[in-house]
């Protein structure tokens, strides 16, 4: 199980990269085929449409998480966590998100995504 929570802790951390960096190449190699999203705004997008999202540079700066909890419930795991970040006017702000994670062919990859600000 150490292993999985070592893993789990990159992916999350290279998840939220991505995220600031509109990283589409690395979202592509740690989404499943069939991934959801929830988006703040409410809508669920499939795995292109938020392929697609991701790629439109943010205008949030330093986006980062916090009190993260990793759950491993044998090939799948639940990520949740608090996020702060830079608003374009250099306000702070902070949101959540609850990530789901399955352990695929020996791979973890996200299944799924729930995002709130």
């Amino acid at each position: 199980m150490t292993n999985d929570l070592n893993e789990l802790t990159k992916l999350n951390k290279d998840y939220i990269d991505s995220v600031q960096n509109s990283d589409v190449k690395r979202f592509d190699e740690i989404l499943a085929q069939d991934f959801y999203c929830s988006n703040p705004d409410k809508t669920l997008v499939d795995r292109a449409d938020f392929l697609k999202q991701t790629a439109i540079p943010v205008t949030i700066k330093n986006l980062t998480a916090h009190d993260v909890k990793i759950r491993i419930l044998g090939d799948f795991a639940i990520i949740h966590a608090a996020t702060s970040y830079t608003l374009p006017d250099g306000k702070q702000a902070h949101g959540r998100y609850t990530d789901c994670w399955a352990k695929q062919s020996g791979r973890w990859l996200a299944v799924s995504a729930h995002v709130s600000r």
